[in-house]
């Protein structure tokens, strides 16, 4: 899909390698299983707190459903902040520090407590979910047939106080061939514009018992 600009730089560059290996007898390009054309997809939740405080947890949440008549190849949903000139020196729920000579410049404004997709032992064990890419920004949750739906659940902790931009991305494949597109045809592309308060949520138990949170 075309909203894959954000981050063309990285994938152009991993599509060109491919290509180059291909041409020196490395075998055949990453993307050569990958079809092209257009994929619809419909959007069916897009949530994310838009008032938060540091230390609070909070969950991303992005449903997204097959509205065409052929199976996706891979739905995908890329996370960048959309502010910085370059989102591929960034990492996913991270921000340009801004400054130079550092060996990343990305810092976390978000740490991921648990990403999409199936929890395993590795999930369990404080690694990433089932729907991990090589790609630091995206996650892939697999082939998604017609009528079908997929859920995306980011749970986060804020980290960094201040007000930023999340922007989420659909893809029908990792790759750039297989393009996801809304039934108008634009692009399934969409922003979260978030507040993280510095002061935490306070919290106390009731005369029943109960953890009462205040913000």
């Amino acid at each position: 899909m075309s909203g894959w600009s954000v981050r063309n730089g990285g994938i152009i560059a991993a599509v060109a390698a491919g290509l180059a290996l291909s041409a020196c007898g490395g075998g055949a390009p990453q993307d050569a299983s990958e079809p092209s054309g257009s994929f619809p997809v419909a959007v069916r939740i897009a949530s994310f707190p838009a008032s938060q405080r540091l230390s609070e947890h909070a969950h991303l949440v992005i449903a997204v459903s097959n509205a065409g008549s052929k199976t996706i190849p891979d739905i995908a949903v890329t996370v960048t902040d959309p502010t910085v000139r370059d989102p591929t020196t960034v990492e996913a729920f991270g921000a340009d520090q801004g400054m130079q000579g550092l060996a990343s410049r990305s810092r976390p404004v978000w740490i991921v407590d648990r990403g999409p997709g199936r929890c395993a032992y590795s999930c369990q064990s404080g690694g990433a979910g089932g729907a991990v890419t090589a790609y630091a920004d995206t996650w892939a949750l697999g082939a998604l047939r017609p009528g079908a739906s997929a859920t995306f659940d980011w749970g986060v902790t804020a980290v960094k106080p201040g007000t930023h931009v999340v922007e989420y991305q659909i893809a029908a494949g990792l790759n750039g061939k297989a393009k996801a597109v809304l039934a108008d045809g634009g692009k399934p592309i969409g922003r979260f514009r978030v507040t993280i308060r510095s002061a935490p949520a306070q919290q106390y138990v009731n005369n029943r018992a109960q953890i009462v949170t205040t913000r």
